[in-house]
């Protein structure tokens, strides 16, 4: 268990500095981790060498699956509100036949494959979405320690902590902070990992080059709102991406995967406008403005580690994985990362789970990286390889690309059930909350279920009965039991959070998470079912889920239903129990007949508690 929050040692090391975490990079995903932690009460620093926050280029798209957490995380209206958004790809080609022609348009997240709630990319330069998690962070007293550069790890003998030892650039002065955790949020040439033994990229460095260009741009193109793939058969490859304040980015083949290495001294600016004129002919292409130009060399990396072996140490983002920038995964990715490393933090600094539980990091993270390299080695072979390719390479890819497909293996959070799992369609471990319309039942406003219970690091226990009279007896066990279990490790929690109380903003009095909490810290209980409302009340239901008045959802919205989604066509002698973990992802699904019989609302409860118990303390 990590050391207490009134631990003498912890407020008061050698140098009067100390943190529970420290993360070193102040990106997207630094800010991520730091964000929640913030959030958590977790006593954090984070440390960057820049002088402020990105002002221009870098990342800019976010995906689906991002959207969706930027609006758990009730962070989002800024960005939606500024940023530009793509909802369709448009293919170019040229050939020795013939001039640049377009050759196809698709919707870029179709319905039926991806069935996201935001069927779109959003496009905004990585400043606005750092300085979105950075108002939040100062709203909680929370800042970035710039001009500051991470030196060196090393374990303090008189404890279990980590002495983290940086340099004040202004002053050159030479500083230590005592912390239980170290998170390397540094990128590809990542300092932290140095500190996790025998951590390395393994993968390939390709000669691939491309230029980057944000700017705004003066053109009889008649696709320019829409995302592009071109491919000149004399120039290469170039990609549009419409971007906030009228501008677009192009990003512009200077060499093929087989290619020879570019000239790093040849690749201005104006080199990659010029490429690109010569790529457009016979549209005409200028640029009245250009905010921000780069270059990248694609390298295909995964670090064979993410983490030390005490579990004290992790990597996260362009530090554990390097890869193209073409179908704007990286810092969508990174932010996941810290994402899913975020709350399992806070769980075991609390003693609320077992410290085994920050290794399910490294095991559901790296196998996302390692996704991410297979799919990326592949869509940049698509681009040199034509329309058809490329075209193809998005359809076999489109959830994942989205967010939406990345997947975790069975484990320790992801369980299926061997007897239960062929039952029914819907739901599975290891995969996203499916998302749905519902109503609310409290106040009849129409919500999207897996949005509605807003990120406060809990679990959620969605009970999934079609028929809440038929149900009754098996609701009632259900909830004995869960009341039973839950109070017993909702009062450690509850003494936890009166001593760490939760970092909190003014925007949290409108956001009332105390609805949310009104059985457990640590876990949301909910009821969907598909009784009319008129058909029951809430004082009907057992007191656990009258408690739970706010997570109460009638599904009348659309069909197919929430349930039928989720679990299937279930009847009215039929239930499903579903435990969410705090990042979203099914970790169990279970099926159960009966419903009118306590005694199997008593094994539901069992099994739900299973679940709990290899995680929790």
């Amino acid at each position: 268990m990590a050391p207490s929050a009134d631990d003498e040692g912890f407020l008061h090391n050698g140098s009067g500095n100390a943190a529970r975490v420290v993360i070193v990079g102040a990106g997207p995903s630094g800010l991520m981790l730091a964000c929640n932690l913030a959030r958590f009460g977790i006593k954090t620093t984070i440390l960057d060498e820049q002088n402020d926050k990105t002002s221009t280029g870098r990342a800019d798209g976010i995906q689906p699956k991002t959207i969706e957490t930027l609006k758990q995380l009730r962070l989002a209206d800024s960005l939606l509100r500024e940023g530009a958004r793509v909802y369709d790809i448009c293919f170019w080609e040229s050939t020795d036949d013939g001039p640049l022609h377009r050759t196809g348009r698709k919707v870029h997240y179709p319905d039926h494959l991806v069935g996201a709630t935001d069927p779109y990319i959003l496009l905004a330069h990585q400043g606005m979405l750092e300085d979105v998690f950075i108002q939040d962070m100062a709203a909680r007293g929370l800042a970035v320690t710039r001009n500051t550069r991470y030196l060196s790890c090393s374990r303090v003998p008189s404890s279990n902590r980590l002495c983290v030892s940086y340099q004040d650039l202004a002053s050159g002065s030479i500083k230590d902070i005592q912390a239980d955790y170290l998170v390397g949020c540094d990128g590809a040439k990542s300092q932290v990992r140095q500190s996790i033994p025998d951590a390395r990229l393994e993968g390939a460095r390709t000669n691939e080059s491309w230029g980057v260009l944000d700017g705004v741009i003066e053109t009889d193109f008649p696709d320019l709102w829409s995302k592009v793939a071109v491919r000149s058969h004399t120039v290469g490859s170039i990609l549009w991406i419409p971007r906030e304040r009228n501008m677009t980015r192009l990003y512009v083949q200077l060499s093929s995967i087989d290619g020879d290495a570019v000239d790093k001294t040849m690749v201005t600016a104006e080199y990659v406008m010029e490429r690109a004129r010569a790529a457009m002919h016979p549209y005409r292409l200028a640029w009245s403005s250009i905010e921000w130009f780069g270059n990248y060399v694609v390298g295909q990396r995964v670090c064979n580690h993410f983490a030390d072996p005490q579990l004290q140490t992790f990597i996260a983002g362009d530090a554990g994985h390097c890869h193209s920038a073409l179908a704007a995964q990286g810092a969508n990715t990174s932010m996941h990362d810290t994402f899913n490393l975020a709350w399992k933090l806070n769980l075991v600094i609390r003693g609320l789970a077992k410290p085994s539980l920050l290794s399910t990091y490294e095991e559901e993270r790296q196998k996302i990286a390692n996704d991410l390299i297979a799919f990326d080695v592949g869509h940049c072979k698509a681009f040199s390889q034509g329309d058809e390719a490329l075209a193809r390479n998005f359809d076999e890819n489109i959830r994942f690309i989205s967010g939406i497909g990345a997947e975790y293996e069975a484990g320790v959070l992801t369980k299926v059930d061997v007897d239960e799992s062929n039952a029914h369609q819907g739901l599975r471990p290891g995969a996203l909350l499916l998302p749905s319309r519902v109503t609310r039942y409290i106040d009849a406003n129409p919500v999207d279920i897996q949005l509605d219970i807003p990120f406060c690091g809990q679990f959620r226990i969605y009970l999934v009965v079609p028929d809440v009279i038929t149900a009754k007896p098996f609701l009632s066990a259900l909830c004995t039991g869960l009341d039973t279990f839950l109070q017993r490790l909702s009062s450690v929690a509850d003494r936890s959070y009166l001593e760490m109380p939760r970092g909190v903003a003014h925007s949290d009095t409108f956001l009332s998470p105390q609805r949310y909490a009104a059985v457990s810290q640590l876990a949301t209980l909910a009821l969907v079912t598909a009784t009319p409302k008129s058909a029951f009340e809430v004082h009907d239901l057992p007191v656990p889920l009258q408690h739970s008045r706010w997570t109460v959802y009638l599904d009348d919205v659309g069909s197919p239903g929430c349930i039928n989604k989720w679990a299937g066509s279930l009847t009215n002698d039929e239930a499903a129990v579903v435990n969410v973990r705090p990042d979203g992802y099914v970790g169990s699904v279970g099926w159960w007949t009966c419903a009118g019989d306590a005694a199997v609302g008593e094994r539901a409860a069992r099994w739900v508690e299973d679940y709990y118990c290899d995680v929790l303390m």
